[in-house]
């Protein structure tokens, strides 16, 4: 029986109130075609979003490290108290009075000095245990830090975020009427309402395909007329599963099998985030997931989610809301594919003044019609791109 559910970074329960105004054309699509070609914009708008007033906007993003380690060389492994790690970001973390534990065997060591240049570490083995081996490419983790009485403040740790942007780009979509077809009765309606509601959903398309397929660049930026190209969701996001064999596929070339996409789930898409994703899928991925979960799921419709419907595999702990997108089934090589979003970490952006807006009048003086053009310079933008996953190629199940 379908039910309905909020949706994580959304406004509300997940149904539209009944006196709830839309206050510019792109959440007014939202009522108009919520199931269409743009599903991704419908729930944008009911999103969060942040104007800004460069067509180029930045955003940093920062987490907590893993804080591990690995052995590069030692000399004696059951007894040197010196040896060289592989050079990393992650060794800043070493320091003086840091405790490091061996993943391997558990001996846990207290380090007494750590050389930056060469990677050198000093430490005291065999902390409350006995004598273990310490081999190369062993995982060292930081397991906290230990001082002793009356000691002096330690060495000050600190990391700095990483910088990303995107553009707002310029979509534009216009429709032309005659006087004469202005004047004239059609049986189907207003030729006006026919024109203008048309030219919208062919504009909230594009910049649903920008979202999913752009590419992020700028075109004569040293000029005084750029053009910008905003970065969609496959070009930005860092998670990718090839199955042609690229990355996360050991079945053969296109096959991801059960077990695979299970310990995608659970060691990769929801090991950042909330526990809830929204997945864009192509149809060919959608029978894949049907396939699943027929023996093992049960799956439930829901409905409600600001009108866009979507079925939900509950999976351990964790929700996938399914929806089978409509342009997956209009680009080639998408109905292989599907994308996983942590709503929360995303963001509707537009340049300021310059959201979605119907404007009209657009003819020369001596035109006999009118032309009027739909208009939105906007991106999106991902605030992290740990918690997103994108998968390709994904043609069989095995």
């Amino acid at each position: 029986m379908p039910t309905t559910a909020g949706i994580q970074g959304l406004r509300g329960t997940g149904q539209f109130d009944i006196e709830h105004r839309p206050t510019n054309y792109r959440q007014g699509y939202a009522f108009m075609e919520p199931n269409g070609t743009a599903p991704l914009n419908a729930l944008l708008s009911m999103a969060a979003s942040e104007s800004t007033d460069d067509p180029k906007y930045n955003n940093f993003r920062d987490h907590l490290p893993d804080r591990v380690a690995t052995v590069a060389t030692i000399t004696t492994p059951a007894t040197s108290t010196t040896f060289t790690l592989d050079d990393s970001d992650e060794n800043k973390f070493i320091h003086e009075h840091a405790v490091l534990m061996n993943t391997a065997t558990g001996e846990m060591m207290l380090v007494s000095s750590y050389t930056d240049a060469t990677n050198t570490t000093v430490v005291t083995r065999n902390i409350g245990g006995t004598t273990l081996s310490l081999n190369v490419d062993d995982v060292l983790v930081v397991a906290g830090t230990a001082y002793p009485a009356g000691s002096d403040v330690g060495e000050s740790i600190t990391w700095d975020a990483t910088v990303s942007f995107n553009y707002a780009q310029t979509f534009r979509n216009n429709f032309f009427l005659t006087g004469e077809l202005e004047s004239t009765y059609l049986r189907t309606g207003p030729a006006a309402v026919e024109k203008q509601t048309k030219t919208l959903k062919l504009h909230m398309s594009d910049i649903e395909r920008a979202m999913f397929w752009g590419k992020k660049a700028v075109v004569n930026g040293t000029t005084a007329q750029p053009t910008w190209f905003t970065g969609g969701i496959t070009n930005e996001i860092t998670n990718i599963v090839d199955c042609a064999g690229v990355a996360g596929d050991t079945a053969g070339d296109n096959i991801m099998t059960e077990a695979e996409f299970d310990s995608f789930i659970m060691n990769d898409l929801f090991a950042w985030g909330s526990n809830t994703r929204l997945v864009f899928c192509g149809p060919k991925v959608a029978e894949h997931l049907h396939v699943f979960g027929k023996n093992r799921w049960s799956p439930d419709v829901i409905e409600g989610t600001y009108g866009v419907s979507f079925m939900r595999y509950k999976f351990a702990s964790y929700d996938l809301l399914i929806h089978t997108h409509p342009q997956f089934r209009q680009v080639p090589g998408a109905e292989y594919s599907a994308v996983f979003l942590d709503f929360p970490e995303l963001c509707y952006r537009y340049l300021e003044g310059r959201d979605t807006q119907l404007l009209e009048d657009r003819q020369g003086n001596g035109v006999d019609g009118v032309i009027d053009e739909y208009l939105t310079q906007c991106g999106l933008e991902l605030k992290t791109d740990l918690p997103h996953a994108y998968i390709k190629n994904w043609q069989a199940t095995a």
